[in-house]
């Protein structure tokens, strides 16, 4: 029974490190792009064609959020300097799921662990999301506290420095020193600000698909991936539900989204828990921080009530067009071969030296941050980082 347990938890270890490597290309080549706009393009343009809740100003705020980062924080962050400096409600809201459900680098990693399928289904999601949202926003609008959440909004916006170097066009700025040392700063924090979710998740990811047996997810998700009705919702409700709890990130939670499809879950019950970073407690608590609790809880209910039905919509949809993708064609997470001389070993040498040269510039131009984060929650997330690292070691060691 011991050797039994050695060789899962190696299987375990092997199987976290080896998801990160399939991935860390697309996450790097997802933080250069989403760091060269962020420098290339001020936020004040943004904000400027974004005062009203109209169609433009959503568009818009859908599109910022389109170009803008994938990490759910910095989401939350560029979402709140909106709305302080006078974006609308929905706008805002639209430019904070655009950025999470829309971005490049998302569609990347989930077309690697999940299919083409899973990558309509949620970038076609994400619109819904916002329609979706919009909608419910101008039904239940006198629940909004609006206006008090905008100034709480005011009240926390700390002073921030444009990310754009000077005022310069976009073609210049590429040719400027300045703007890619500004480039490289901004890839460094993008992933100063994910490490902590990026190692929790694909170690829990590796952990569930090495320990947990099949039949556990066929009893959380009851109806397996062939549900009726009621069932197909209690598995969309049981997506955010577990997603609220793990505290994993949106970028984190796609490594265990291919866990759980590998063991049966209909596509609404994915597509519920991917759609889910936004409703994890670590969100709700910036959001209570940003704009009182009341708005903070209004935000969580609007954000639930969309992630289900749009799941629920993207599963008959894609079921009436016969698109649905089988869990059964899926080789298991652990039976993966992933470390072999191919793309993705080139792709990952090419970014391992662009990430050294950002990382280095940046260290030699304004130093390096060894701060853990600011409040518990982020501390207890690097004291299991450091629990999940020594869990990797040993593990690897094992074999």
């Amino acid at each position: 029974m011991t050797n039994a347990f050695l060789e899962t938890w190696h299987e375990s270890a092997v199987t976290s490190v080896g998801l990160f490597w399939t991935a860390f290309w697309a996450f790097a080549l997802g933080y250069l792009i989403s760091s060269m706009i962020q420098v290339l393009i001020t936020r004040d343009k943004m904000q400027d064609a974004m005062g009203e809740d109209g169609p433009r100003s959503v568009a818009l705020g859908t599109f910022f959020g389109f170009i803008s980062s994938s990490c759910s924080f910095a989401a939350l962050s560029g979402a709140r300097a909106l709305f302080a400096k006078g974006a609308g409600f929905v706008p805002s809201m639209a430019f904070l799921l655009a950025s999470t459900n829309l971005v490049v680098e998302l569609g990347i990693i989930i077309g690697i662990f999940l299919g083409w399928q899973f990558v309509v289904g949620e970038y076609v999601g994400g619109v819904l999301l916002i329609l979706l949202m919009w909608l419910v926003v101008r039904l239940t609008r006198s629940f909004a506290p609006i206006e008090e959440a905008r100034e709480n909004a005011r009240a926390s916006q700390e002073s921030e420095g444009d990310s754009a170097a000077g005022d310069d066009g976009w073609k210049a700025k590429l040719k400027s020193r300045d703007a890619w040392a500004a480039i490289a700063r901004r890839y460094f924090m993008e992933w100063q600000m994910v490490w902590k979710d990026v190692t929790i998740g694909f170690t829990v990811a590796g952990i569930i698909a090495a320990f947990v047996p099949r039949e556990f997810f066929e009893w959380l998700f009851i109806g397996g991936d062939d549900p009726n009705f009621f069932e197909l919702v209690a598995q969309a409700l049981v997506g955010p539900v577990a997603a609220f709890f793990t505290f994993i990130g949106s970028m984190g939670n796609i490594p265990l989204a291919a866990v759980l499809y590998g063991n049966g879950v209909a596509f609404a019950g994915i597509m519920a828990f991917i759609f889910s970073d936004l409703v994890v407690l670590p969100v709700l608590r910036v959001n209570a921080k940003y704009y009182g609790w009341k708005m903070a809880l209004y935000i969580l209910a609007v954000f639930l009530v969309v992630l289900v039905a749009t799941a629920l919509l993207l599963h008959y949809g894609f079921a009436a067009l016969d698109l649905l993708p089988s869990a059964d064609q899926v080789k298991a997470v652990t039976e993966r071969e992933f470390f072999k001389i191919d793309y993705t070993f080139w792709l990952n040498t090419a970014f391992v030296i662009l990430s050294a040269v950002f990382v280095g510039w940046k260290i030699r131009t304004s130093g390096f941050s060894t701060s853990i984060g600011n409040g518990f929650l982020e501390k207890l997330l690097f004291w299991l980082v450091l629990v999940a690292y020594l869990w990797i070691g040993i593990g690897l060691s094992i074999g």
